[in-house]
């Protein structure tokens, strides 16, 4: 086999090319409605009278957006909550919300036990007061749960979650609902 002096040529290019786009990439920012980013946009305009005008055109622009639904704008508590509610359920496309999460924010929720019940297996079934529905499905509670009792659950590997209750040792649980 003859390799030829042009093809390793290309080849290194395009490897020497590789990490310089893959790196410009990262550089960006997240991709942004048009409607924020011609906020944005106005921030590199010298001219204060100039600036101004973006700003206003391009803050009505945005409002109009949000009103005809085009942008959802929310805060850092709502993400927060609307992570709460969705957390344990496989829902990618609500990736989103957590990036102005910290990653302990993500990773970790404490909730309080609404109800519980065990089944004829002895694991437990908790709602927790916001409403989510967790199951058992492995590991031993000392104590069982009642109205009121503090859990804390976080990720696990490989897409589990541990919950403790009542600082009791971890059981392994699901998010059914």
């Amino acid at each position: 086999m003859t390799i030829r002096p042009s093809a390793v040529i290309l080849g290194l290019a395009a490897m020497l090319a590789l990490p310089a786009a893959v790196s410009a990439k990262d550089e960006t920012p997240h991709d942004r409605a048009p409607a924020f980013q011609g906020v944005l946009n106005c921030r590199g305009i010298a001219d204060n009278a100039q600036r101004l005008a973006c700003y206003d055109a391009a803050a009505a622009k945005m409002g109009e957006a949000e009103t005809h639904g085009e942008i959802v704008v929310i805060d850092r508590a709502q993400a927060s909550a609307a992570h709460r509610e969705a957390f344990g359920l496989h829902v990618p496309s609500l990736s989103f919300v957590t990036r102005a999460l910290r990653p302990e924010e993500v990773n970790r929720i404490e909730g309080v036990v609404d109800t519980a019940h065990a089944d004829a297996n002895g694991f437990w079934t908790f709602e927790l007061d916001g409403g989510a529905i967790w199951r058992q499905i492995s590991g031993e509670l000392w104590r069982p749960p009642r109205h009121g009792s503090k859990v804390s659950i976080r990720r696990g590997s490989l897409d589990s979650y541990l919950m403790n209750v009542d600082g009791q040792p971890s059981i392994k649980v699901h998010r059914d609902q």
